[in-house]
């Protein structure tokens, strides 16, 4: 581990692809938000939906994964998942959440934190999970999210029966797997700056308003 360490110890990169400033900011944080997912887009940043879940359990436990954000609007961000995994236990303990997406080719971070107020309608969790390849409905239905497995061939076993008795039909969606609706009062925009004298701009939901603050890199 020690040449790993000096590697990484050693590792230097100044950021200079950009800056953020309150002049060029949109006044409310969905729509910068919007504005640097599309930027992410057309910039062919790798995995754009890509972020970091983060969620505290009852005993006041972190626990991080990466997720795909699936839909936003009005600041309100859906994702997808089993519901009886870890981060669902977690978030039927404490609603609270953050999201953080890092896009390394644009040189930003934007930090989200939010209730999730409820699981995603329906209709929604449907229409999704109609959407996907079969191979991944059969995925959802075979996963026990989170649990222990005794090795890789009891997985292949549920996915095979799953296979023959979903065989020629139209696979329905679980009751324990649908959407997630993370309503955010935070946001943090940051945009990478020479000498680490990042930009860092806040967003915070108070009585209904969006306090916008600049913060210290």
């Amino acid at each position: 581990m020690g040449q790993v360490n000096q590697h990484i110890s050693q590792l230097r990169e100044d950021f200079m692809k950009g800056e953020l400033s309150e002049n060029n900011l949109n006044k409310t944080p969905d729509l910068q938000f919007e504005q640097w997912m599309k930027d992410a887009i057309d910039a062919k940043v790798n995995e754009v939906p890509a972020c970091n879940l983060a969620t505290v359990d009852k005993n006041n436990k972190p626990s991080a994964r990466i997720i795909y954000l699936r839909e936003f609007s009005n600041n309100e961000f859906y994702f997808y998942t089993n519901y009886d995994s870890r981060k669902g236990q977690h978030i039927a303990e404490n609603p609270n959440v953050c999201l953080t997406f890092f896009w390394p080719e644009l040189e930003r971070q934007i930090r989200i934190e939010g209730v999730i107020t409820k699981k995603a309608e329906v209709e929604k969790s449907d229409a999704y999970f109609n959407a996907r390849p079969q191979d991944s409905k059969i995925g959802a239905w075979s996963s026990p999210q989170s649990r222990v497995l005794n090795n890789r061939e009891e997985l292949n076993t549920f996915i095979e029966g799953n296979k023959t008795k979903f065989n020629n039909q139209e696979i329905p969606r679980p009751e324990f797997w649908g959407g997630y609706i993370i309503k955010a009062n935070y946001y943090e925009f940051w945009q990478g700056r020479k000498n680490r004298l990042h930009d860092r701009i806040a967003f915070t939901l108070e009585n209904g308003n969006w306090k916008i603050e600049r913060l210290a890199p």
